[in-house]
C-alpha cells in the first residue's frame, strides 16, 4: 500500500509557522497583516469557504475583514469595492470568492486586485511572474501541491509529472511550479488521445479535473506519487478525481480526499497574506 501524505499535518506545521511570522510582524508594524474576502450573493458553498478562510485568519492572528455583497450587485459596484480594498493599508490580501453570479466578468473581477494583495495569485501580473518563473503571489492550491510533494520527499528533478487538467486555478500554475523544479511537465485534458497511456508514463500524477474517480487504478504507475485536487460531492460523500482504494495499491504515496490538498489551501493562502504584507512593508520602506 501507498504512504498517505497527511495534508492536515503538514497544513497543521505551515499554519504554526505562519502564526509565529505574524506576531513578529504584528509587533514590527504595530498592526497584523488583514486579508479581505469579497463574497457576491448567496452560494452556500462559498459561503462555507469563505467562513473557513476567516476562522483560519482568526486562528493565526491576520485580522480578516468580510465584505458580503447581494446576489444583483453590478459591475461597477464590485470593483468599487475591490479598488476601495486595494487603497487600504490595513489590507495585505485581497480575494474575491469564486464563483461570481453570472452577470459578473470574473476576468475583469479578478484583474482589478492589486498584484501586491493578490495572494489568489489570479491576476495577469502574477500569472505572467509564475511562467517566467519569477518571484510573485502563487495562487495556493499549486503552491499547496508542490509543497506536499517537497515534504514527503518526492524526487521532482528529472521526473515526468503528468497534470491531468488545464485550468488557470490549478492546471496550469501547477504545471509551472513544477517546470521551475525541473520536471518535465504533461498538461492533459478533454482532447488528450489515450489518457491511460499518457498517466502510466507519470512518476508524479497529479488530478485536477473535477470528475469524480476519472483516474482509475490501472492509470497509475508502479511507485508513482499521486495528488488528488479534486473535491466532488456524491451519492458516496466527498470523492476525489482518483479512484483511491485502487491507486493506493500502485502508488508510491498518495493524497487522501479529504485531508490531502485541501487543508493546504489555506494554509498557502495565509502563507501568501504574510507574503504580501512583508512586500508592503518592503515597498513602503523604500519609499521613505
Amino acid at each position: 500500500m501507498a504512504t498517505i501524505i497527511d495534508g492536515r499535518a503538514v497544513a497543521a506545521r505551515i499554519r504554526e509557522q505562519v502564526a509565529e511570522d505574524v506576531a513578529r510582524l504584528a509587533s514590527e508594524r504595530g498592526s497584523p497583516p488583514g486579508l479581505a474576502t469579497v463574497l457576491v450573493g448567496d452560494d452556500p458553498a462559498s459561503q462555507i469557504y469563505v467562513a473557513g478562510k476567516h476562522r483560519a485568519c482568526e486562528e493565526v492572528g491576520i485580522a480578516s475583514i468580510g465584505r458580503e455583497l447581494p446576489a444583483d450587485t453590478s459591475e461597477e459596484e464590485l470593483l468599487a469595492v475591490v479598488s476601495e480594498l486595494n487603497a487600504d493599508p490595513a489590507v495585505s490580501g485581497i480575494i474575491v470568492q469564486l464563483p461570481l453570479p453570472d452577470h459578473l466578468d470574473v476576468a475583469r473581477a479578478t484583474s482589478a486586485v492589486d498584484p501586491a494583495k493578490d495572494v489568489d495569485g489570479l491576476t495577469p501580473t502574477n500569472a505572467g511572474l509564475l511562467v517566467q518563473g519569477r518571484d510573485g503571489l502563487v495562487p495556493a492550491t499549486p503552491s499547496g501541491v508542490v509543497e506536499l510533494l517537497r515534504r514527503y520527499d518526492t524526487p521532482l528533478e528529472g521526473a515526468h509529472a503528468v497534470v491531468v487538467g488545464r485550468s488557470d486555478l490549478v492546471g496550469k500554475p501547477v504545471a509551472s511550479l513544477l517546470l521551475a523544479e525541473n520536471a518535465t511537465v504533461t498538461v492533459c485534458h478533454s482532447r488528450t488521445r489515450d489518457l491511460e497511456q499518457v498517466c502510466l508514463s507519470a512518476d508524479v500524477l497529479i488530478a485536477a479535473v473535477g470528475r469524480p474517480r476519472l483516474v482509475t487504478g490501472e492509470m497509475v504507475r508502479e511507485g508513482a506519487t499521486v495528488i488528488d485536487v479534486g473535491m466532488n460531492r456524491t451519492d458516496d460523500g466527498l470523492v476525489g478525481d482518483v479512484d483511491f482504494e485502487a491507486a493506493a495499491e500502485r502508488a508510491r504515496a498518495i493524497t487522501p480526499v479529504p485531508g490531502g490538498v485541501g487543508p493546504m489551501t489555506i494554509a498557502m493562502l495565509l502563507r501568501n497574506t504574510v507574503k504580501a504584507a512583508r512586500n508592503a512593508d518592503r515597498t513602503a520602506v523604500r519609499r521613505l
